[in-house]
């Protein structure tokens, strides 16, 4: 089967998906976008991971959520699936004037200030953070804003600079706790701690863009590596005859760095 015949299926599916089923029937883009984010984040997993057949499993299922949402588009005569490739390839072809016109960019860099100069000038952008969307996981807006701060060069020159900011950030939070004491459980934060945690992450945000580290993934990946690594201690503890949850904190730490050791 060729590709065009296997899209033209998917295209005839959701269709009558739509139609037939109860469910699908009763859905609009707002009840459907979450499941496209859930599906997103399901490919950027499969990728990191490197699982090839899982990501080409989750790639279907992000691709299914785009037909779907490009039928509701056609229901309410807004656009189709067609006007989105259309709409894509041309788009593509406009921001990469180094491989369809005369325009020359021979690194990666050089390719990412042309593409910011060409939604700048020739895509009606308004602003420094026009369309920017604020729906965006905080992380990756964070960078998206950093991005754009960057394209009229309001940036630190070297990455030495955005990890001195760093330490100036955490420094800073350390006398905002200092002055604000340990919080009881369950209560609103002291707003200088509030803030001064912010400027933690957008600094640390800062230097993961300029070290081209997603920070969004790497959080997610070290956030997986701790708890990996929280569940081998468990079992090194109850080969010992031992309850993890139940020891104090030198024990568990003791067998949380066992367990970093093991899994290296």
């Amino acid at each position: 089967m060729s590709l065009a015949e296997s899209l033209l299926e998917l295209q005839e599916l959701t269709r009558r998906l739509r139609r037939d089923c109860p469910w699908d029937r009763e859905q609009t883009a707002r009840t459907i976008v979450p499941h496209t984010v859930e599906e997103a984040y399901e490919v950027a997993d499969a990728a990191l991971v490197g699982q090839p057949e899982k990501l080409l499993d989750e790639l279907g299922d992000l691709l299914f959520q785009v037909y779907f949402l490009a039928l509701l588009l056609e229901e309410q005569g807004q656009g189709d699936l067609e006007q989105a490739a259309r709409g894509i390839h041309d788009k593509l072809v406009r921001r990469h004037p180094h491989v369809f016109g005369e325009t020359e960019a021979r690194t990666a860099g050089r390719v990412r200030e042309n593409w910011e100069r060409i939604k700048t000038r020739d895509e009606g952008r308004e602003g420094i953070f026009h369309d920017v969307p604020e729906s965006l996981p905080a992380l990756l807006y964070a960078r998206k804003i950093q991005r754009r701060a960057a394209t009229i060069d309001f940036e630190y020159p070297e990455t030495a600079g955005a990890l001195a900011d760093l330490d100036d950030e955490l420094r800073e939070l350390k006398e905002a706790f200092a002055a604000a004491g340990e919080p009881a459980p369950e209560v609103e934060p002291d707003l200088h701690v509030f803030e001064e945690v912010g400027d933690v992450l957008f600094a640390a945000v800062n230097v993961a863009r300029r070290l081209n580290v997603d920070p969004e993934l790497a959080l997610r990946s070290m956030a997986k590596r701790f708890a990996g690594r929280v569940e081998r201690a468990e079992e090194l503890a109850k080969g010992d005859g031992r309850v993890f949850a139940e020891l104090p904190l030198d024990e568990q730490d003791r067998y949380f760095d066992a367990a970093k050791e093991a899994m290296r």
